[in-house]
C-alpha cells in the first residue's frame, strides 16, 4: 500500500511538474514600441492630419508642375507600404505576440490581399491620373507577392494598379534601376514614400544615422517639394541604422541598444 501511495505521489508530482505553465517572455521594449506605433497610426487623428498635409502639398505641388510640361509625358513613382497600403494589422501582431519580422509571416498578410489604404492616397493618385500623369509603384515586395499585390491595389480601384506599372524587388532591395528605368521614358514630377530611399540614391547604404542626417540635410529644399513623405513610426531604414543593420539582435539586444541612445531626463 505504502509503495502504491508512493508511486501515485510521484506520478501526481510529475504531472503537476509537466502542466505547469511557461512562462511568457515579457515583451522587449521594441516590440512594446512597435505595438504603440501601430496604435498611434491606426487610431490618432494626427496620422491622418499628416497623411493629408503630405498629399495635399503633393497634389499642390502636382498641380504646379504640369504647368510648365516637359518634353516627355509626365509620371509619379510612388512606394507602396505605409505609402499607399496600410499593413499596421500585421505590425501590430507580430508585435503584441513579441515576435520579430519573418518573410513568412509577412507574405502570409500580403497573400490576403485586404490591406487598408493610406489617408488621402486614394484620392491623390486618381486627381493624378484625371490630369494624365502616370503612375508607377516600385517597391520592395517579392516577384511571388505580385499577383496579391495588385488584387490589393485594384480593390481600392487605385490607377496604373498592373504588371506594367508595377515593379518589385529583383535582385537589390535599392530602387534606383527601377527608378532609372522610369525616367527613360516619363518626367518624373513626384516622388512618394516613407523611407528615405524611396527618393534618392544618397540614401542606399547609409551605414549610420549620422549619415542619413547628412543627406536628409543636404537635400533639405526637395522635401515638400518633389519629395512627399509620409509617416511611419513601425519600421523602415531609420531602424537598421539604429541597430547598425544587424538583423539577428535578440530583444533584449536591441532594448539595450534603445536604452543607450534615447535621451531621458536624469532626475
Amino acid at each position: 500500500m505504502k509503495k502504491q501511495f508512493a508511486a501515485l505521489l510521484a506520478g501526481t508530482i510529475l504531472f503537476a511538474a509537466c502542466s505547469t505553465p511557461k512562462k511568457t517572455q515579457s515583451a522587449s521594449i521594441a516590440n512594446n514600441g512597435k505595438v504603440w506605433a501601430s496604435l498611434w497610426q491606426q487610431r490618432s487623428a494626427e496620422y491622418k492630419a499628416l497623411c493629408y498635409q503630405a498629399y495635399n502639398t503633393a497634389r499642390w505641388r502636382l498641380d504646379e508642375a504640369l504647368k510648365n510640361p516637359g518634353s516627355k509625358p509626365p509620371a509619379i513613382i510612388t512606394d507602396i507600404d505605409e505609402t499607399v497600403l496600410d499593413n499596421s494589422p500585421y505590425d501590430a501582431m507580430r508585435a503584441a505576440n513579441n515576435q520579430e519580422f519573418s518573410p513568412a509571416t509577412w507574405k502570409a498578410w500580403t497573400a490576403k490581399a485586404v490591406a487598408d489604404t493610406v489617408p488621402g492616397a486614394p484620392a491623390f493618385l486618381k486627381y493624378a491620373a484625371s490630369k494624365g500623369v502616370t503612375i508607377f509603384y516600385i517597391t520592395n515586395r517579392d516577384e511571388d507577392e505580385r499577383a496579391a499585390t495588385i488584387k490589393n491595389l485594384q480593390l481600392y480601384n487605385l490607377p496604373n494598379a498592373d504588371n506594367a506599372h508595377l515593379q518589385l524587388k529583383q535582385t537589390t532591395s535599392s530602387k534606383e534601376t527601377r527608378r532609372q528605368q522610369v525616367l527613360k521614358k516619363f518626367n518624373v514630377v513626384l516622388l512618394c514614400g516613407d523611407n528615405l530611399p524611396d527618393f534618392d540614391l544618397l540614401y542606399d547604404n547609409q551605414p549610420t544615422e549620422a549619415n542619413r542626417e547628412a543627406t536628409t540635410k543636404q537635400l533639405m529644399k526637395e522635401f515638400g517639394n518633389k519629395y512627399i513623405v509620409l509617416p511611419n513610426p513601425s519600421y523602415g531604414d531609420f531602424e537598421g541604422a539604429l541597430f547598425n543593420y544587424n538583423y539577428k539582435l535578440s530583444g533584449a539586444q536591441k532594448d539595450s541598444v534603445i536604452r543607450a541612445k534615447v535621451k531621458v531626463d536624469k532626475q
